[in-house]
């Protein structure tokens, strides 16, 4: 491989405007090359801003797999596309950071990790809320054994009124699901990272389209359209694992609340517990005396040191470049990804059918 790794970015919308390019464009390590988007003005806007002199714009995804310079490919596009890019480019030889959730479908999230696999390319999934600093020092202290064995966790994706009414996140057919499978993702992912536990067993879910079909509704970003809001509001879930532990999980795009969080965990064991619900908390008992720790996440850490700051996201693309280049395993493997898709389409089956869904 070159020095600089060659990337290509399909999908060139919010999420990679808002996330990939910035973070790619700040490594020396990276060139970007190639953009790609159904709508040509996005393409040639993106290469204007984050691209080399030379880069080149597509308006077909296969088009950009011809080039043979090009080492990764970053799949930036509604859920249902997932599946089709990743795989075509992983067979042409490129590796792949798709964005969460892996895919719209588990079948599809599996047929990914099946070809990542076969081809010996790497595949990972921008499950970005990792690389915070109150997430990664949780973790140290996780892997520490302050928290002993995690049998509870809560897995939180709460906004009280706040529906992306932009794009395609109302359409089921182009994204699979609303708020559990857009942000709950993030807070699933997390909670099992946390407790690297990736053996679900038993999943009984409820999703609701209740306050969806209000007119003129109040909303961060305007009022939706009823017709259009096609996925549930709000779903909720009670996750089961393999070895006893229990993870309930709760994702809202509207719901009438003010307990609201977003991409966070609260997580007990048999040493200690922990919660993201102001700042990062350990509590525990030490001499026979409860304790709890407010953490100062300001000093130190991973993401910041003197005279200079990391954003999850540019940690996340550091982190992944860095494992291309190294030939190392990414931080989030697709298989990782893939459980978290099981689960979450077991939540939506659960609801469909009111009964609990079984893992093998």
């Amino acid at each position: 491989m070159s020095k600089k790794v060659r990337v290509a970015v399909i999908g060139c919308g919010g999420i990679a405007n808002g996330k990939h390019m910035p973070s790619l464009a700040k490594l020396d390590t990276v060139e970007m090359v190639a953009f790609c988007d159904i709508v040509t003005e996005r393409a040639e806007k993106a290469a204007a801003k984050f691209g080399t002199a030379e880069a080149k714009t597509y308006e077909d995804y296969r088009e950009v797999f011809k080039d043979a310079s090009i080492d990764v490919v970053h799949v930036c596009t509604p859920n249902d596309s997932h599946a089709v890019i990743t795989i075509a480019a992983l067979e042409a030889g490129k590796h792949v950071m798709c964005e969460k959730p892996i895919a719209k479908t588990a079948e599809d999230a599996r047929r990914m990790v099946e070809t990542a696999k076969r081809t010996g390319k790497k595949l990972t999934v921008g499950y970005n809320n990792r690389y915070r600093p109150d997430s990664l020092h949780l973790k140290k202290v996780i892997e520490d054994g302050t928290l002993g064995e995690i049998y509870f966790t809560k897995a939180h994706a709460i906004r009280r009124r706040a529906v992306p009414t932009w794009g395609v996140f109302l359409d089921e057919e182009k994204q699979g699901g609303g708020p559990l499978i857009d942000i709950g993702t993030h807070a699933l992912d997390m909670a099992l990272w946390m407790m690297n536990n990736y053996e679900p067993k038993v999943v009984l879910g409820t999703a609701y389209h209740k306050l969806s079909q209000k007119e003129n509704a109040a909303n961060a970003w305007g009022p939706w359209d009823p017709k259009k809001f096609t996925v549930e509001d709000s779903a909720f879930a009670m996750i089961t694992m393999k070895n006893g532990a229990t993870i309930i999980l709760e994702s809202s795009w509207a719901l009438n609340t003010l307990d609201v969080k977003e991409a966070r965990v609260s997580l007990s064991g048999t040493e200690g517990g922990a919660d993201m619900n102001d700042g990062l908390r350990i509590n525990g008992e030490e001499h026979s005396r409860l304790y709890t720790h407010s953490v100062d996440l300001k000093s130190g850490g991973v993401a910041f040191y003197e005279g200079k700051s990391e954003s999850d996201a540019d940690i996340e693309a550091r982190l992944w470049i860095d494992a291309v280049l190294n030939d190392t395993e990414p931080v989030v493997t697709p298989e990782q990804a893939l459980v978290v898709s099981e689960i979450l389409e077991a939540v939506y089956e659960s609801s469909r059918t009111g009964k609990a869904v079984y893992f093998e």
